[in-house]
């Protein structure tokens, strides 16, 4: 089967036009509904966006055939980070495809949406038997997962999930992410003249202080990392400020390693509170939950089997992002994280190739082809 690269890249080009960023993928949406539906695939939206906050919901697409196998499910999100509005496709002549240097790209995630989208018409020009698919285009992944978090996952019958979100080369596979807890400490103190009467005042800010300066940052251990990354209080510098709030992240592949370091960071703040006689108020919310999958289970061979005929090398690796993948582990569906051609990720750097762009929907395309029901089986 000979992919349409022309068609491919210009797919590609239009979706990179449409502003989609987190919350607000209404037009992204509205033409990838429309493009599924001519290729002949049943949609169907989802209520997430009234959840959200959003003004879409999440895209639920069914491609069937004759067979029996077990459907695979494929996701993708629709969202992409800012700079966003106004985002151009510049395509070189050496095949590189990049932003015009004010905005993303997006080819986090359009590259995937672009080859998920050709390698069904390439397949159904081809008239070649596939499996069942199921396909999943989430809104504001960008913003923790939040639109996957919103689906109904009872509507979903497959057992396998490939998540194509990963900056990496064709044959790497994340097959492990992170916890990533959010905690929120804000101390209470008391107003007062800063020259007047400092005496009389309690420093929210320097009961901050003390605690972010005893709490360890960065890269922790391997596979554990912490962050402050916001802090903010006072009103004036006349002024003893009596509020101050701090907020940070913990990640970590191992989920109760990130719930006992938040608990440390607590027990931080809490001695700096009472040592300046601030008061506390502490929170910390689950965002994603780690997961992991074994390099042996048939999510990652059928992945790797399909790679190798291609000629790429394979590689299992751990990452510290987050993706809806965490939520499909959650929802008890073994998946990984697929390499699909991006590069330069979050930035106006943003960058992708028609080479690599082939390659994934190639990718993607053998495994929609693959007639293995179990693959340990078959090896």
């Amino acid at each position: 089967m000979q992919i349409n690269q022309d068609r491919m890249v210009q797919t590609f080009l239009e979706l990179v036009s449409i502003d989609s960023p987190s919350k607000r993928e209404r037009l992204l949406a509205d033409r990838l509904t429309q493009s599924l539906r001519e290729i002949g695939l049943d949609v169907l939206e989802d209520d997430a966006g009234s959840q959200i906050g959003g003004n879409c919901g999440n895209l639920f697409a069914t491609w069937k055939t004759g067979d029996d196998l077990p459907p695979l499910l494929f996701c993708a999100h629709m969202d992409t980070v800012q700079p966003a509005k106004g985002k151009r496709a510049v395509l070189d002549p050496d095949g590189t495809i990049h932003s015009a240097g004010d905005t993303v790209l997006g080819a986090d995630d359009l590259s995937a949406i672009t080859a998920i989208l050709e390698a069904i018409r390439t397949i159904k020009e081809s008239g070649k038997q596939h499996r069942n698919i199921e396909l999943l285009f989430s809104v504001s992944e960008e913003t923790y997962c939040v639109g996957a978090s919103a689906f109904d996952f009872s509507l979903v019958t497959a057992k396998e999930g490939y998540v194509l979100d990963y900056e990496g080369a064709q044959g790497q596979a994340a097959i492990a992410a992170p916890s990533i807890l959010h905690f929120k400490a804000e101390l209470f103190g008391k107003a007062s003249h800063a020259g007047f009467a400092p005496e009389q005042g309690i420093n929210a800010i320097s009961a901050a202080v003390n605690a972010v300066s005893k709490i360890q940052t960065g890269r922790i251990a391997e596979g554990l990392t912490m962050n402050i990354g916001k802090i903010n209080g006072g009103l004036l510098t006349n002024i003893v400020p009596e509020y101050c709030v701090v907020e940070g992240e913990i990640r970590s592949v191992d989920h109760q390693t990130a719930l006992a370091l938040a608990e440390r960071v607590q027990g931080t703040f809490q001695s700096a509170s009472d040592a300046f006689r601030a008061k506390l108020s502490f929170s910390c919310e689950c965002l994603v939950r780690a997961y992991s999958v074994s390099e042996s289970s048939s999510v990652v061979q059928r992945y790797f089997d399909v790679c190798r005929k291609r000629g790429y090398q394979t590689e299992c690796v751990q990452t510290l992002g987050g993706s809806d993948n965490n939520v499909l582990a959650a929802h008890g569906i073994p998946g990984i994280v697929v390499a699909s051609a991006m590069h330069a990720c979050h930035s106006c750097s943003e960058y992708t190739t028609v080479e690599e762009l082939t390659q994934l929907t190639e990718i993607v395309m053998d495994l929609m082809l693959d007639s293995k029901t179990s693959f340990d089986e078959n090896r």
